[in-house]
């Protein structure tokens, strides 16, 4: 007997996820997963036509920040719109764990739009947005942020080998429930602060689970080699298989550091370490206008910069240190050619007009002699106020996505073009990431079709050890995604960045249509997914 959801998807190409050439194909759905794929005769079944279209599984997110906006709308609009099923959470921070001194890195309390930013455990928030109800699947790894922080909050200091053995234990029991692995944020404190060896304890639990450890590299611009190195290193000494998350080379001085990179991981990979990647394919990218103060002036946390920021001495500091050519630390604001580089996307505080100005232009509308000065008001009035950095280059995009060990991200929330999104500040990579990839790259010929879709499916799935995913074939989960090849395109713009992509017919999460013609249809049928669970 045929089961409410029973459905065939019939007459389109299926692109399988595995790299193999596409064929002519229908695909029978029952009770969530794929039962058959082949030459189906009708029997009465509801069917989807894909006449003319291209059948792939659904795109895995491998970098999203979609845990606060699917709270907000559960649809996650921008991503359904490119065919995106699977959001993966955990870049230096994720919601869980928060105990201990970690409440100091994050207020706990719900927010007035019912937002909740900190559980006691990863799996909580898991649990709870899978009962809530989520458009696609969501799991996360857990931060390295917090981890440390249980113990030294926001302080520059290392962890004592026994807090860091209960860390560690803190790592183990998420493991053991589920998450992927540990995610480390070196860009930005507190994570900024661990050690080699304290990412190394990290990774050694990870190795014990056959989970993996991620990092937002130490500096993706001057010390990118060694950088990459560390990681390489890490996977060494741990046995842990790594993964780095949008590789880049930041700045336009360290553009020729790129292929270095890519010849450093190459190499490990032939050693016989599990190393990977991902990208998104913009030439700007996306975080706080604190991002530009170097770390050791977050020791303490947000209170403490902040006080740091209003006395004169310890600003003119903060001003002569990013000024400063070289140093210990990824300098964005330098690699983004300074203020004429750096785009800011709007204050929540008393600062207003900032949006859609490069901070150049807002600082000399506001009569700053000095574009720094402008920068931290800025970040006095609103500390999590947004900006783009545009320091990456097309050439480096292009030959990352040439390398098959490198997938795809968005590195962003999945919003929509209703409020309350309407008028937040995004990058265009929320909108546009895998579309760009699978319709304009894929067209000029950088990736057969085929070769673009193992990259968003796959590839991040094994890398993930999400078993059943990211493949077509009876008894994978019925994650799918039914598109126009010829058509697919991207639309958003760092002036107009909410804009959906199109192209994408139908998508399907665990067997149920969240897309269909082209419109979504409210279902929320994710799930919380658990490393190596079936």
């Amino acid at each position: 007997m045929a089961r409410a959801n029973d459905l065939v998807i019939r007459g389109g190409t299926v692109v399988d996820g595995t790299g193999a050439p596409g064929r002519r194909a229908d695909v029978a759905v029952s009770g969530g997963r794929v039962t058959e794929v082949g030459r189906i005769a009708p029997d009465g079944r509801p069917e989807l036509d894909a006449s003319g279209l291209t059948v792939a599984p659904g795109f895995i997110n491998i970098l999203s920040h979609a845990y606060e906006s699917l709270q907000q709308d559960p649809r996650g609009l921008s991503d359904l719109h490119q065919g995106v099923t699977t959001e993966i959470f955990g870049e230096g921070y994720s919601l869980g764990p928060v105990v201990g001194r970690a409440v100091e890195i994050v207020d706990a309390r719900p927010r007035e739009d019912g937002v909740r930013t900190a559980f006691p455990r990863l799996a909580d928030f898991l649990r709870t947005l899978e009962a809530d109800g989520t458009g696609p699947n969501v799991a996360s790894f857990v931060g390295a942020h917090n981890l440390r922080a249980i113990r030294a909050g926001a302080d520059e200091r290392p962890l004592t080998a026994y807090e860091l053995r209960s860390v560690c234990d803190v790592l183990d029991e998420e493991l053991a429930a589920g998450a992927l692995g540990v995610g480390s944020s070196l860009l930005y404190a507190p994570g900024a602060y661990a050690s080699t060896e304290e990412l190394t304890a990290y990774a050694t639990v990870t190795a014990a689970h056959d989970a993996l450890y991620v990092s937002h590299i130490r500096d993706e611009a001057a010390h990118l080699e060694k950088s990459v190195r560390e990681v390489i290193d890490i996977a060494r000494l741990s046995s842990s298989r790594v993964h780095v998350w949008h590789l880049k080379a930041s700045g336009r001085d360290n553009w020729q550091r790129m292929p270095e990179a890519i010849r450093l991981i190459a190499e490990a990979r032939d050693e016989g370490i599990e190393i990977s990647a991902d990208l998104y394919p913009y030439e700007a990218g996306g975080t706080s206008l604190a991002a530009s103060i170097p770390p050791w002036y977050f020791d303490g946390g947000e209170d403490a910069l902040l006080a740091r920021i209003a006395d004169p001495a310890d600003r003119a500091r903060i001003i002569a240190d990013v000024r400063a050519p070289g140093g210990a630390w990824e300098n964005i604001y330098r690699d983004a050619g300074g203020a004429e580089g750096v785009l800011l996307q709007g204050s929540s505080g008393a600062l207003t007009g900032a949006a859609g100005k490069t901070l150049a232009r807002f600082s000399a509308e506001r009569g700053y002699d000095e574009p720094l000065e402008a920068l931290l008001d800025l970040v006095a009035d609103d500390p999590h106020i947004e900006a783009l950095y545009f320091c990456m280059s097309q050439e480096n995009i292009r030959l990352g996505l040439r390398q098959p060990w490198v997938g795809v991200c968005s590195d962003a929330e999945a919003s929509s073009t209703e409020p309350p999104f309407a008028d937040a500040p995004t990058h265009p990579r929320a909108y546009g990431s895998f579309a760009r990839v699978l319709g304009p790259f894929v067209r000029d010929g950088l990736l057969t079709l085929e070769e673009a879709v193992r990259r968003m499916t796959s590839l991040p799935a094994d890398t993930l050890r999400l078993v059943d995913r990211g493949r077509i074939r009876p008894g994978a989960w019925a994650d799918l995604v039914v598109f126009d090849p010829d058509t697919v395109q991207d639309h958003a713009t760092y002036a107009d960045p909410h804009r959906y992509a199109t192209g994408t017919r139908h998508v399907l999460v665990n067997g149920r249509p969240a897309l269909r013609d082209g419109e979504p249809t409210g279902e929320l049928a994710g799930r919380a997914l658990r490393r190596g669970a079936r």
